[in-house]
């Protein structure tokens, strides 16, 4: 059974940095790309970051482009989401999810279950 654990998120003020860890099991992990999504309350769930499997290609949205770092740890088979500068606009609930191919251009089959970020103005 595959699953995605999310954890890292809290409360922080504006400016702050969390944390996020998505660990991996149930599947070969460096044959999978990992990404961050977030949803925001009334709001449509949106794509933060990916990280590729084999050339760990990197992709950001633009919205945390230079506050943001996603990083894996093969060994760990965990993907890390680095927030920095955090504003209350990030306030959402972030999931990380795993493609069913190689590339963060597929198909996201697998979700965590979500872990709450909330920063405070």
């Amino acid at each position: 059974e595959v699953q995605l654990v999310e954890s890292g998120g809290g409360w922080v003020q504006a400016g702050g940095s969390l944390r996020l860890s998505c660990a991996v099991s149930g599947f070969t992990f460096d044959e999978h790309s990992i990404g961050w999504f977030r949803q925001a309350p009334g709001k449509e769930r949106e794509g933060v970051s990916c990280i590729g499997s084999g050339d760990d290609r990197i992709y950001y949205s633009d919205f945390v482009k230079g506050r943001f770092a996603i990083s894996r740890d093969n060994a760990k088979n965990t993907v890390y989401l680095q927030m920095n500068s955090l504003e209350p606009e990030d306030t959402a609930v972030y999931y990380c999810a795993a493609t069913t191919g190689w590339s963060c251009g597929s198909n996201f089959g697998y979700w965590g279950q979500g872990t709450q970020v909330t920063v405070s103005s």
